[in-house]
This record gives structure tokens, C-alpha cells and sequence, in this order.
């Protein structure tokens, strides 16, 4: 049963004792509260962090869930297959605009819908899959915030070489699928092979894939791992987490949510920050501005996160060099 056939079912006797008066009120109000799609690949566990930025967002803006403000929720939980069917869903349900997330999320969004408003959140590079024009003149009904940056790909294997200066064998996880992993892989490539790695990738585009290149990383044993970004594998983080620990692999990630979740080590675009300031569109799109008004943001803060703790459990010890330039420091 979906959220509002619930609500209607829970609330219709209620309703039907209310003065007719009363009852149109009602009726009025709920008329004019405005309603956000969310549409989303994970699940409420591993997106916490960017719904609870997102509606701090709202907050900033004056808007406070179930006061002056709906948002119908929608979670692949990791299928990505599942959204389409959930962006038409939101479509039928007639929201006034959508917060979707992910690359993959804004596909699905804008293949159901080409005139109800769609800001997007952690994105990829809107302009090269078609979903813009251009970053300055979105056209069309979306536009958004990219957290993509395939630079710091490069980047994340000079740090986990920093980290284990020994290491020559890598295992890249990443899912092929994403047009972004794509471009990370392009842009981490050249170093790898600059610097001699023997790189091995395992490809990870749903959970079954994700069981079988774990296993297959485990008898491997690589020096090092390293994770390329998309949504799929963002959702997936606690499993890959884990995992790659409890084989005791140093392993770099793209964003903070896997050190936060026990990874070693993070360097990229803050995936939040997307997430916060996408609900400064959502707030100026419900007062009349359109997508194609609004420029689709770059992403503006980079972070280097360390978790001590899991440095502690590997045996390894962070160069002092590495620690001072981290952002945050897990102890």
C-alpha cells in the first residue's frame, strides 16, 4: 500500500465527521501545501545523510516537513532498474517538483516527465549524457548540482600510494554501467600506469555482481583498493565496507560516507553539500522560477577524510604529511 492510499485510508473516517466547513478548509489547505518528489537509488539508511542535508536545506528556507511542506519518498533501494517505474509514480502523483539523485535518478525523472520541475543532486556530467544544453542554459525541466569530478580519481590513487608507497597490485571496483565510473577510470588510468600499477578491475552494477567481485578481490589479495563512484556502489557502501576491512585491504573511496562508515580513506566532492543547496532551487522553482533558468551548480567543496580507527585495525600508519592535509580525522 502506498504512503497516500494509507494516509486516505487512516484519515477518511476522520474526515467524514468534520463540519462541511471544516472539511473544505481542509481540503483547501492540503490543496496548497506543495509536495517534492523524492527519487532516490538507495534506501532511508544509506541516503540519511543527504535527505537530513536536504532538509536542513528546506529549513534554511523556511520550509518544515508536514507544516508547510510534503515530500513523497521513493527508494530504489538499490535496484536501479526500479526507477522509472517510481519517477512516474511521483508523475502520477502529481508532485510539484522532484529531488532526484544520482545520474541515474535524473535519467529516470526526465524520461517520465518533461514538464513537472526536476532538480538533481550528486550528479555526473549532466551535458554529456543529454540531460542539459548547457551548465549556464539547462533548457527543459532539469537542472542541478553535480558532485562529479573524475580528476580526483587521480588523485585518490596518489594518496592510497602515499599511504602503502610499496603497493603495485590494485583492484578497481566500479560499476561500467555508470557513465561516470567511466571517466573516473579514465582519469585514475593514467596514474596507475604512470606509476606501475598492475591494476585489476571487478565490475559491481547490482548486488549479485557486487557478491561475486568481492569474492573474487578476496583471492586475490591486491595491495590496495580502490573504489570509483556511482550510485549503485554509493547505496552498497556498508557491504563494500565491510568487506574490503575484513579482508584487511587498504582501500580509498570518493566520498566521506564510506569513511564514515568505516572506510580508511576519502577524497573527493561533498555529496551533502549537493544535497543542501539543491533545496535552495526546490525553494525558488515552488515561488516560479523554472529549470531552465537556473544554471546547474559545480560542485565547490572537496574534503580528505581519515579514519583512524580502521587505520588502527589494518596496521598501518598514516604519514604525518597525509594527516595534515585532511579535512577530517576519524579517531
Amino acid at each position: 500500500m502506498r504512503r497516500r492510499d494509507f494516509i486516505t485510508l487512516v484519515c477518511g473516517g476522520a474526515a467524514a465527521t468534520l463540519p462541511l466547513g471544516a472539511h473544505a478548509q481542509q481540503a483547501v489547505a492540503d490543496k496548497k501545501l506543495p509536495i517534492v518528489g523524492w527519487l532516490v537509488t538507495g534506501a532511508p539508511t544509506s541516503y540519511r545523510h543527504s535527505l537530513s542535508a536536504f532538509r536542513d536545506g528546506l529549513a534554511a528556507a523556511g520550509y518544515h516537513e508536514g507544516q508547510n511542506i510534503r515530500i513523497e519518498y521513493r527508494w530504489a533501494e538499490g535496484k536501479v532498474s526500479r526507477l522509472p517505474e517510481l519517477a512516474r509514480d511521483l508523475v502520477r502523483d502529481q508532485v510539484d517538483v522532484i529531488l532526484a539523485g544520482g545520474t541515474v535518478g535524473a535519467e529516470a525523472a526526465k524520461g517520465a516527465t518533461t514538464s513537472i520541475p526536476i532538480v538533481a543532486a550528486g550528479v555526473g556530467d549532466l551535458v554529456g549524457v543529454g540531460l542539459v544544453k548547457s551548465l549556464a542554459h539547462p533548457g527543459g525541466n532539469l537542472t542541478g548540482f553535480i558532485a562529479a569530478a573524475p580528476e580526483t580519481a587521480a588523485k585518490r590513487f596518489q594518496m592510497i600510494k602515499e599511504l602503502m608507497p610499496r603497493a603495485k597490485r590494485a583492484a578497481v571496483l566500479w560499476n561500467s554501467n555508470s557513465s561516470h565510473a567511466q571517466l573516473e577510470w579514465k582519469m585514475a588510468k593514467g596514474f596507475a600506469e604512470t606509476n606501475d600499477f598492475i591494476v585489476t578491475l571487478y565490475d559491481a552494477r547490482d548486488f549479485a555482481e557486487l557478491s561475486t567481485a568481492l569474492d573474487q578481490v578476496k583471492q586475490s589479495t591486491p595491495d590496495v583498493l580502490v573504489n570509483l563512484n556511482d550510485p549503485f556502489l554509493f547505496t552498497a557502501r556498508k557491504l563494500v565496507v565491510d568487506s574490503v576491512r575484513a579482508m584487511r585491504v587498504p582501500a580509498v573511496y570518493g566520498y566521506r560516507e564510506y569513511v564514515e562508515d568505516g572506510g580508511l580513506i576519502s577524497y573527493g566532492t561533498s555529496i551533502i553539500d549537493t544535497y543542501r543547496r539543491a533545496a535552495q532551487y526546490v525553494d525558488r522553482i515552488l515561488k516560479g522560477a523554472t529549470p531552465s533558468d537556473l544554471p546547474v551548480q559545480l560542485p565547490t567543496k572537496f574534503e580528505l577524510v581519515i579514519n583512524l580507527k580502521t587505520a588502527k585495525v589494518l596496521g598501518i600508519e598514516v604519514p604525518p604529511t597525509l594527516l595534515a592535509r585532511a579535512d577530517e580525522v576519524i579517531e
